[in-house]
């Protein structure tokens, strides 16, 4: 094959499997109660949730995600250690976006890719700063193509 050009892609590779019928009507009322198509994309997104945790467990792995904060704006200096935080992993750091929220409280969402294990060491940094209420690490297996090269 020349290398200009591609393989087809496969659509979809057909699988069988047997439930239960109390699991069997548990899936459909969850696949009409989520709005899924069918029967298929339900499975399809739980199967991929489940890879995504199980790369996970994989602390080289390199993925992409989002680390979300809740915290008090009026704690002093906790803007600029976060900022500091984020500015000491510029590598896996990508942005970030601030909301308001009512009262005091601003919602930070900062978009981040790298090993695992340092994306979970830059959110425990952060989550536990004083005046962070709440926050958590969600990841994902696709993660960004690079901008350019170095």
């Amino acid at each position: 094959m020349k290398s200009d050009q591609t393989e087809p892609k496969q659509l979809a590779t057909r699988i069988s499997i047997s439930l239960a019928p109390k699991l069997a009507n548990a899936l459909d009322e969850m696949v009409t109660e989520r709005g899924f198509h069918n029967r298929s994309q339900a499975i399809s997104e739980m199967i991929q949730q489940s890879l995504i945790n199980h790369h996970q467990e994989d602390k080289d792995a390199i993925m992409a995600g989002t680390i979300t904060l809740i915290y008090d704006s009026a704690k002093p200096d906790l803007l600029q250690k976060l900022a500091r935080i984020q500015h000491q992993h510029i590598e896996e750091v990508i942005s970030s976006q601030h909301v308001f929220l009512e009262g005091k409280y601003i919602m930070e969402v900062v978009l981040v890719q790298g090993p695992i294990s340092q994306l979970r060491h830059i959110t425990n940094r952060m989550i536990t700063c004083k005046g962070v209420s709440t926050g958590g690490l969600t990841l994902t297996s696709k993660i960004l193509p690079q901008v350019h090269a170095r």
